[in-house]
């Protein structure tokens, strides 16, 4: 039998129970759920989702949601993918950088990345008042895959004129497997 996968989208104003809505639609599909991102932003709850199942299975249950989320007053997107790939050639590492909020910190930074051919693979932001003083300090956290051919002393080089340049706190570490080092996993 063949397996099917699927990539769903659905954003729509937050309440409780939404979760346990698709989750439930997945599962009585016949699916299962491999990976999933939910957040509320702002007053709209956004999940994204990788949806596994028989062939058959995924493709009915693509129909049956985009109908599920219309009741449920979500905008729901599909869109038909393969498997997880393996693991990519390359060097796990994580990204943080700390600063107050100002625009375009991800463009510089994503930029910089992009300028090396340093895969992004799940990236997240936030923006919350700090402790003492209130004033919005921005948090970004990316888990890269760094090739091998890349000189990660050059991409720190670059990264520590970032920080310079927009007055940024930012930290680059290898991650290190389950029992293999301390430090960041």
């Amino acid at each position: 039998m063949a397996s099917g996968f699927m990539v769903v989208t659905a954003v729509g104003p937050d309440r409780v129970g939404i979760v346990d809505d698709l989750s439930g639609a997945v599962t009585s599909g016949g699916c299962n759920i491999e990976e999933s991102k939910m957040a509320v932003l702002g007053g709209e709850f956004a999940v994204i989702m990788l949806v596994s199942g028989p062939a058959a299975s995924v493709d009915s249950l693509g129909d049956s949601l985009v109908h599920r989320g219309e009741t449920l007053g979500l905008r729901v997107s599909l869109q038909r993918t393969r498997g997880p790939r393996s693991e990519e050639k390359g060097r796990p590492y994580l990204l943080k950088a700390v600063s107050l909020d100002t625009p375009g910190i991800v463009h510089s930074v994503t930029a910089l990345l992009r300028r090396y051919a340093i895969n992004i693979e799940d990236l997240e932001t936030e923006t919350a008042p700090a402790p003492w003083t209130g004033a919005p300090m921005f948090r970004l956290t990316a888990h890269l895959v760094i090739g091998s051919t890349v000189s990660v002393n050059d991409v720190k080089r670059e990264l520590a004129h970032l920080q310079q340049q927009q007055d940024l706190d930012v930290s680059l570490k290898p991650v290190f497997g389950p029992g293999s080092e301390p430090g960041e996993c």
